[in-house]
């Protein structure tokens, strides 16, 4: 088993990758500049990850842990644009806010155990 795989917070990123990728699958008419940026973000948010756990030193894990982070960020935005696009219903919108929410603060943790 490799590092990553040990974590909570990859157990979420990867729950939640699955549910963006579902997601627009059953929506194809969502602008192809937020789709592709949306599953890039998504996608780096658990990539930066796995990368973090396989650095040596804390100041390269806390990198690439803010990498992740700031994937997140992102992808809180495009969220947000559906949402004001009426493009996601409120539950939806909801459900992946509160994933992105906990996944944030699980990575500002981690972040933190490097000291």
């Amino acid at each position: 088993m490799f590092d990553f795989e040990k974590l909570d917070i990859y157990q979420v990123l990867r729950e939640l990758n699955h549910k963006v990728f579902v997601f627009l699958g059953n929506h194809p008419d969502i602008d192809d500049l937020i789709r592709d940026q949306w599953k890039k973000n998504s996608q780096e948010s658990v990539l930066h990850l796995a990368e973090s756990t396989s650095r040596v030193n804390n100041e390269d894990k806390k990198n690439y842990v803010i990498i992740s982070r700031g994937c997140i960020f992102e992808s809180v935005i495009l969220l947000q644009q559906l949402f004001d696009l009426n493009q996601i219903t409120p539950e939806e919108y909801e459900e992946f806010y509160q994933k992105y929410e906990q996944a944030s603060k699980m990575l500002l943790g981690m972040y933190r155990s490097y000291t």
